[in-house]
């Protein structure tokens, strides 16, 4: 299979992995309120997705290391499908707990091989093309998951079998493949100490980013069932949040590489905050205010996480990505899992519109947060600095992401590197200026002090020769 078949495979079996994670992230939340679910119970169906989550990115490279990409594939597949199948089989909170927790298992462990190939197909001239082709398709086939729940429906058998056809569906681009299979999976590189040398903001963004959306992307279609919205009506909020979120990402981005990202931060975390603090006050009953306060929340708080990850790395030294967006993977998946828990809480204590509560409180701390650093820390200018890429706001990166991005290996893409300084030539050595349109040798000659070689600089009136052949250093 030729490398641009192979990328197009993988392209269609990461679609179909995002899909069926899509629907059945939605389906989950609505179905189990319709269910009667408790509160608490449903934000632990979301704690559980990011605990399984994050395990599967620690323990997947060892079992990939040990049976290999194409097998491990299939038993990621298998035990997801099959998953998928027992939240229809087993309608209780308890379990869907524990089941949700191997989900996201096994969607790490998916995602994490599909990244793989990806990266070894990957070289240094499209990886940034293909990343971004990457992101793209994966929030695209997560928004169209979430929206297929408005044909579906939660009732019934319909919409757990669609997401186990588009889960197991997802095998057949590595199981087709007759090239030989990509090498080792690296293991996370979970630094977290690194990370709060590096920026302690990066921390604290990371977390914020964490506890809102994990509690908003868990939370937030229970509240839309509270409100007496049906199963089309959520699936349409969702789409508008998303899609609104995603299209923020460039522009802000782009503004991010300019200016002092922290002020980026601040700009849209005040402006979620204030979101939240008015779907607080408002608390809509459906209509266009619900759309537009949701798709306001995904348009201020979906380009926060990567905006932090670009501002952590433009601190980071030379080869240290990597584990600088580790850590950030471990903290944004400490927030995703308790996030829900919290906001779970609130919701029973206060009302619904509670969950708004806990988005506009950690939206403002990181504002305040990231206000506070600007004066501590002077803003770092455009040399040395990475460029923003777009990244998934509501569900955990794996490592296979981490490896995939072209900041990897190109950490000042685009941004005009520091000036070298110029290393002192032996004696009789030939120095070749650079750049040098045509290549010239330049004659050297001995330095006035200590007798060292240093190239010539004879004045106008004794103009060194320019022949282009070396010559003998004076005595």
């Amino acid at each position: 299979m030729s490398s641009a078949l192979k990328i197009y495979a993988l392209f269609i079996g990461s679609a179909l992995l995002m899909f069926g994670g899509g629907l059945q992230g939605l389906l989950l939340s609505v179905r189990g309120a319709e269910e009667g679910f408790p509160l608490y119970a449903l934000g632990l169906i979301g704690t559980g997705w990011s605990v399984g989550f994050v395990a599967g990115s620690v323990t997947v490279p060892m079992m990939v290391k040990r049976v290999g990409h194409i097998r491990a594939f299939s038993i990621m597949a298998a035990i997801g499908t099959v998953t998928i199948l027992c939240n229809l089989l087993l309608v209780n909170d308890i379990s869907w707990i524990v089941l949700r927790a191997f989900s996201g298992f096994c969607f790490a462990g998916a995602a994490m091989i599909v990244e793989s190939w990806l990266n070894e197909v990957a070289d240094n001239r499209s990886r940034g093309t293909i990343f971004s082709v990457y992101v793209t398709i994966n929030m695209a086939a997560s928004t169209i998951g979430q929206l297929f729940m408005a044909v579906t429906g939660t009732a019934g058998f319909v919409p757990f079998v669609v997401g186990a056809i588009s889960f197991i569906c997802a095998v057949l681009p590595t199981a087709m493949t007759s090239t030989p299979q990509p090498r080792p999976i690296s293991s996370a590189k979970l630094d977290v100490v690194l990370l709060y040398k590096t920026s302690p903001l990066a921390v604290i963004a990371a977390f914020a980013c964490g506890m809102a959306n994990g509690a908003f992307g868990t939370l937030a279609p229970v509240y839309g069932y509270e409100q007496k919205l049906d199963a089309s009506a959520i699936a349409y909020l969702f789409a508008v949040t998303a899609v609104l979120g995603a299209i923020a990402q460039i522009p802000a981005g782009r503004i991010s590489d300019k200016i002092d990202r922290r002020m980026v931060i601040v700009v849209l975390s005040t402006a979620a905050a204030l979101v939240g603090f008015f779907t607080v006050l408002i608390n809509p009953h459906g209509g266009v205010m619900m759309f537009i306060l949701f798709g306001l929340y995904g348009l201020t708080a979906y380009p926060l996480y990567a905006i932090a990850v670009a501002h952590a790395n433009d601190f980071a030294k030379e080869g240290e990505f990597g584990r600088v967006a580790g850590g950030m993977l471990l903290i944004l998946g400490i927030g995703l899992a308790i996030g829900p828990i919290i906001a779970s809480y609130v919701m029973n204590t206060i009302s619904p519109v509670g969950l708004f509560i806990v988005t506009a409180t950690f939206h403002g701390a990181l504002a305040v947060t990231a206000f506070l650093r600007m004066k501590v820390r002077p803003v770092r200018d455009n040399r040395g600095r990475v460029r923003f890429r777009a990244m998934n706001a509501e569900k955990p990166i794996s490592p296979g992401t981490v490896a995939l991005d072209p900041r990897m290996d190109e950490v000042q893409e685009n941004f005009p590197p520091p000036p070298q300084a110029q290393r002192k030539p032996v004696d009789g050595e030939i120095i070749v200026p650079d750049p040098v349109p045509p290549a010239v040798v330049i004659e050297t000659a001995p330095n006035d002090i200590g007798g060292e070689a240093t190239p010539d600089t004879a004045p106008e009136s004794n103009p060194a020769p320019t022949t282009g052949e070396p010559t003998e250093p004076k005595s």
